[in-house]
Parts: C-alpha cells; structure tokens; sequence
C-alpha cells in the first residue's frame, strides 16, 4: 500500500467546536461562567441516562441535574479532590493497581496517604483481557487503615465493580471512620464515611467517558437486578479526562461526580453541600466565583480554606459543549475501527482487548495488543519498524513500580509478576475518529507486514 502517515491520537475539532468557542470569546465571559454551568449539567444528564441531547436549560432539568459534576482544570484534580471530598488524610491507605497512570497514585500522595499497590490478573480479565486488578489480592490488601480503594478503567473497558462491592461489604468490619476536626471540610468526610461505613469505592475514568456495564451493586446502594449504568453511575467517586488525547476532550479538563447511598444523605449530607466544597477547594477556598460576584453589591468574601485553583474555564467548557453534541457518533467510529482491528489481530494470532460483550460497553478509548512470546526487545522493535513505516504506537502503560517515583514504595516490580508480563509485550494501535479506512487499512497491513518479518 501506499505510505501514510498515522499520527497517534490527535483532538477530533471540527467548525461546530471553533464556533462555540469563538462565541465564548466574544461573550467577554472566558473563565468559569454559564458555559461551564452548562457543560456540568449536560454531563450529569448523560452519565445519569447515556441521553446527550437533553435541554439543560429548563427548569426541570436543572433541578435534576445540576450540582451533581463538577468541571476542572484536570482529571488529576479531580481525582485528588475526590480524595480530599472524602477525607482521605495522612495515616490512611489508598489501593492502587500496580497497572495504571502515576494520577492513579499521585492524587493520593498529594493527600498525605501511603499508597498500596496490587497486582493484576495473570493475562488480564479472562474475557476482555483488561488488565485489571486482582481481586483476592485486593481483599487480602484491605486493613484497617484502609480507606479508599482506585479502581481503573482502562482503554474504556469496565472494571467488575460487583465484584470490588461485595470485597468492601465482607471487609467493613475492618473499618473505622475518620473523626471530624469541626472544619468543613473535615465534617463533609466524616459524614460521608460513617454514612457508608465501609471502604470507599473510586473510579479513575479518565479513558471512560459513555461507557457502561450491567451491575447490581452500585455506590447508591445494591439494586433489585442487574442494570445498565454508565461509568460516573457506579462508583462511590468518579473521575473524568478531557485531556486532548481523551475521547472527549476541552483541550485539558476533567470532572468529578459521585453516586453515594441513601445512609449518607440520611446523615445530612446533600449534593449542594458535596458540589460547593468542589467549588471551594477549586477555587481558592473563596466562597463566591467570578459569576457570583458579578451580582449587584455582592463584592464580598470569604476565604473558606488555603486550597487550590483548578476550575475549568469558559472556552474549555465551550469545545466539551459541542463535543458532547457529537460524542454518539464519535463512539460510534471508533468501534467501527475496533472491528477491522479485531479480526486482523484474530487472524494474526495476537491477543487484544475485548471491548464490547453482553455485559459491557466501552468507551472504546484505547486498543492494546500483545504479541504472544515477545519480550520487551522484540516489542520494541515491532514498535520502532511501525515507526520507520509512520504509524505511530505506544504503550499503555509501564507499571507505576517500574517507574523511579513508585520504585521503593512499591518494593519494586518483581512483587507484582502479572503487570510486567502484561506490559512486556503490550502495544497500543493508533485508535481515533481522523482515521479514515484506508489509514485503518494501512495501519493493518504494516501491523501484519512487521508482525510476519520480527516473528
């Protein structure tokens, strides 16, 4: 075939995006305004149903919908925000699975915790063949100090939060709430705790974004029977990416939201309560933004606590509103690629991941491979001669105890065998909606010509 040239995942923005954000610019409101509002009510509507075209301006659907996410600046933030809404403190321990992104891990560093690490399955789930987390490992990782656990949805594909559920309800016996120091902020964590009295279940969705999986038990409690929930329904705590990579993006972004059972809502906790400490930690601990201030006489303010600045902007939220408008058919491409990937692969003989099955959807984010027997060298040269051909890979990811920062943490990658063999001969294809079918054409053929020339 011809040669192309394939970059790796570049942002899909089309006139629709520019024109909204062109808009936002001329509106002379660019920081966190009505966009914003807006862009968090829409995404409330859409995890809660999988409906991206309700109309967030009603009255109806504000009420339903609004204070339930909340847009910032990054997934990192929101994944450490997450932990700071829950109280996690120095003292605690976070589960992390070995396999992730160091934000997985950081996020509870920042915090003050001791992050415990935790293999993945030999080969990854027997039926997708994501690399998640070992389940029994997991249990037996749970003490008292434990407080969260990070469960990573990675390339899109659902973790089996039934299972993870039913770990922290056998340990809650093990589990003892943080105490209120009177702070605010402290006094929303406590609450939250003792309304659960368990383990507390987070979701890393950076890749996650539409997808969804039938479960029974959720963060709201354990349903009459299996239903369909979309990620940002399931988990106690969820966090979103919008980075530029991300299926959805707003340039850099992410969110934050949450699904909590009815015990903590008994104990006086309400979704305004949990959305304003949001708004408090990304801001500065100020307690009016920019738009509230903007009320006749409404200067004054307070200062609630020395936190953070990482709210989401205007235009950010401008690009996220019209990519939401065209996020159906975006995860709809994707799958299309994803098909002409797996047979190729089928017929190569190379493991991938299974993203679509009678109990899942994914968002269809990521497609890893591994080539079965290679080591890390033959792995990267397979990923160099793809180069030399310009397709772009990567890999998705090196475990974080191979990484410097989590090495002595850790004790060191050989304490979690089932992440390094998955890594050693992982290679993640190019998987974006600028693909045309020839670039998935091209990519294949060059997969299959390097494939038969290495092997």
């Amino acid at each position: 075939m011809e040669k192309r040239q394939i970059s790796f995942s570049p942002p899909d923005i089309n006139e629709f995006e520019i024109a909204e954000v062109a808009e936002a610019l001329r509106s002379g409101w660019i920081t966190t305004g009505p966009r914003t509002k807006m862009l968090e009510c829409r995404l409330a509507a859409y995890i809660e149903t999988g409906d991206n075209s309700i109309d967030c301006s009603t009255r109806e659907a504000i009420a339903q919908y609004s204070q339930k996410v909340v847009c910032l600046n990054s997934a990192t933030a929101a994944e450490e925000l997450n932990l700071r809404v829950l109280g996690i403190q120095p003292g605690d321990e976070v589960i992390v699975p070995a396999y992730t992104y160091t934000a997985s891990a950081s996020a509870a560093i920042h915090c003050g915790a001791t992050v415990k690490f935790v293999d993945i399955q030999k080969d990854g789930d027997s039926i997708t063949h994501a690399p998640e987390m070992d389940y029994e490992k997991l249990e037996q990782a749970i003490t008292e100090k434990t407080k969260a656990i990070i469960i990573v949805d990675l390339g899109g594909l659902v973790a089996d939060y039934d299972k993870v559920f039913e770990i922290v309800e056998r340990k809650k016996f093990l589990f003892t709430p943080m105490e209120s120091d009177g702070s605010p902020l402290s006094d929303l964590g406590s609450k939250i705790q003792r309304g659960l009295g368990r383990v507390v279940v987070v979701c890393d969705a950076a890749h996650a974004l539409g997808a969804s999986r039938k479960v029974i038990n959720i963060g709201a409690g354990k349903l009459a029977f299996p239903e369909k929930k979309y990620v940002g329904a399931i988990a106690d705590f969820t966090s979103f990416s919008f980075h530029a990579v991300k299926n959805f993006t707003t340039a850099e972004g992410g969110a934050s939201t949450w699904c909590l059972n009815q015990s903590v809502y008994d104990s006086g906790v309400t979704d305004a309560e949990i959305y304003k400490i949001y708004q408090l930690l990304s801001l500065h601990g100020q307690s009016k933004d920019a738009l509230a201030k903007t009320k006749i006489g409404a200067w004054e303010y307070d200062i609630i606590g020395p936190w953070y600045k990482c709210n989401m902007t205007d235009i950010m939220a401008a690009i996220g509103l019209r990519q939401l408008d065209r996020y159906p058919e975006l995860l709809a491409r994707r799958e299309q690629i994803i098909a002409v990937y797996d047979k190729a692969c089928d017929e190569l003989g190379i493991s991938h991941l299974v993203h679509h099955t009678d109990y899942m959807d994914s968002s269809n984010h990521l497609y890893l491979i591994r080539v079965p027997g290679a080591t890390e060298e033959t792995r990267n040269e397979i990923i160099t001669k793809m180069a030399e051909n310009d397709v772009a890979t990567n890999v998705h990811y090196k475990p974080l105890p191979m990484m410097t920062a989590y090495k002595e943490m850790s004790g060191g990658i050989e304490l979690y065998p089932n992440a390094y063999d998955y890594y050693r001969n992982l290679i993640t294809l190019p998987l974006h909606t600028l693909l045309s079918d020839e670039d998935v054409a091209y990519v294949v053929e060059t997969l299959r010509s390097v494939i038969t020339e290495v092997r």
